[in-house]
C-alpha cells in the first residue's frame, strides 16, 4: 500500500510480543521438541544451502562468484521463479492472491514530504560543514586516500577517524573514489525463469503472439528500459519485472542503481526505447517522476512513455496520471495483467 505508518508498525511489533509475552514460547529451548516436519525443513535448507556453498566454491569463493554475478543471478532466479508461483496462485499470499476483500478500506498511510526532507538535509550539511574544523577533515580524508594508494593502513579505522572529524560520508566515498575508481555493475538479467511456468497459459502465450505481430509491423520488438531511480536500492521487483517482461519477448534494458531522471532519459534515447518502467519502493515517485517526464520533454522525447509499478499509495495515482504517467502497477498485480497493459500503451503509442 505505501512505506508502514506508525500505526502499521505498531501492529508488526505487537504481534511479535504477543508472542514473546503470551505464548511461553521463549521459555524453552526447543519449543518444536524434535518435531519431525521442523527437523525435515532444516535438513532441507541445509541441503540446498550447501549446494549453492558447493557451486560458489567452484567458482573460486565468493568474492570470483560476485565478479562473474552469480549470486545476484542466483537470487533474481529465485524470485522470478516464487513470483511466478505467486501470480499463478500456486503459492498463496493471504490477502493478495486469495481471501481477497472486495473493498479496500480507507488506512492511514505514512506520507514523506521529498522536498522538505532535501531541503533539511541540505541545511544540516550546511551547518556542520560551516562548524567543523576543515583542517581535520582535509587531513583525515587525505590520510585514508593515502592508505588507499599504498596499501598500508587500516581503510576502516582512517574512515572512522575522517567521520569523527565530522567528513561526510560522500566525502570518504570521493576520498577512496579518487584511489579506486567507482564500481560498475553490468546489468544483467536471467531469462526463461518466469515465462517457464506460463508455457500452457493461453493468455500468456496471447501476448507472445501480439508481441510478435508488433514486431512483424514494427520492424523491432517492444522496447522496455526498466529503472530505478534515486536512493531507491530495492531492486528485486525491477529484475523480476525485467526477466518476465524478456520472457514474453519484450527487448529489456536495465539503468543502473541510483540513477538520476537525466541519465534515465539519456539512456532511454540512446536505446530508442518505446517505454520507461520506472521502480518505486522507497516513496520517490512524486518527486522522480516530474523530473523524468520534464527531461524526456528537455530531450524531445515525450513519445516514450512512462509507465510505474511498485509501492504506489492509491492516493498518488491521480497525481501521477496527471503528470502524464500511462500506467500505475500497484504491490500484488500479476505480471501477465501488467505486461498486457503495457503492451496496450506501446501499441497505442506507436
Amino acid at each position: 500500500i505505501a512505506l508502514p505508518s506508525e500505526f502499521a508498525a505498531r501492529i508488526a511489533r505487537n504481534t511479535q510480543l504477543v508472542i514473546q509475552e503470551e505464548t511461553g514460547i521463549t521459555d524453552v529451548i526447543d519449543p518444536w521438541g524434535g518435531s519431525y516436519m521442523m527437523e525435515s525443513l532444516t535438513k532441507a535448507i541445509g541441503d540446498k544451502a550447501w549446494g549453492l556453498i558447493k557451486e560458489i566454491e567452484e567458482h573460486g569463493g565468493m568474492a570470483k562468484a560476485i565478479e562473474t554475478g552469480l549470486p545476484k543471478l542466483r537470487i533474481e532466479e529465485a524470485a522470478a521463479r516464487k513470483q511466478a508461483l505467486i501470480d499463478r496462485g500456486e503459492k498463496v499470499i493471504v490477502g493478495v492472491n486469495k481471501y481477497q476483500t472486495e473493498e479496500q478500506a480507507d488506512v492511514d498511510i505514512m506520507e514523506i514530504d521529498n522536498p522538505a526532507v532535501r531541503k533539511s538535509q541540505l541545511e544540516r550539511l550546511a551547518k556542520i560543514r560551516k562548524e567543523r574544523d576543515a583542517g581535520k577533515v582535509e587531513a583525515g580524508l587525505n590520510a585514508l586516500s593515502e592508505a588507499a594508494a599504498n596499501g598500508d593502513g587500516n581503510l576502516l579505522t582512517l574512515a572512522i577517524e575522517a567521520v569523527r572529524a565530522r567528513a561526510t560520508v560522500g566525502e570518504v566515498s570521493s576520498a577512496l573514489e579518487s584511489v579506486y575508481g567507482r564500481y560498475a555493475a553490468e546489468a544483467k538479467t536471467t531469462q526463461g525463469v518466469y515465462g517457464s511456468f506460463y508455457k500452457d497459459d493461453e493468455a500468456w502465450q496471447g501476448i507472445i503472439g501480439r508481441v510478435d505481430k508488433f514486431e512483424e509491423a514494427q520492424g523491432r520488438r517492444p522496447r522496455m528500459l526498466v529503472c530505478k531511480m534515486g536512493q531507491d536500492g530495492h531492486d528485486r521487483g525491477a529484475k523480476v519485472i525485467a526477466t518476465a517482461f524478456a520472457d514474453v519477448g519484450f527487448d529489456i534494458d536495465l539503468s543502473p542503481m541510483f540513477s538520476t531522471p537525466e541519465e534515465v532519459v539519456r539512456q532511454a534515447v540512446e536505446n530508442d526505447v518505446h517505454v520507461i518502467g520506472v521502480s518505486s519502493q522507497a516513496a520517490g515517485h512524486k518527486t522522480m517522476i516530474p523530473q523524468l517526464i520534464n527531461e524526456l520533454q528537455k530531450a524531445e522525447s515525450s513519445d516514450i512513455a512512462v509507465i510505474i509499478g511498485g509501492v504506489i499509495p492509491k492516493q498518488d495515482y491521480g497525481y501521477l496520471e496527471q503528470v502524464g504517467v500511462k500506467g500505475i502497477f500497484g504491490p500484488g498485480t500479476p505480471i501477465p495483467q501488467a505486461a498486457d497493459e503495457v503492451l496496450r500503451v506501446i501499441e497505442a503509442n506507436v
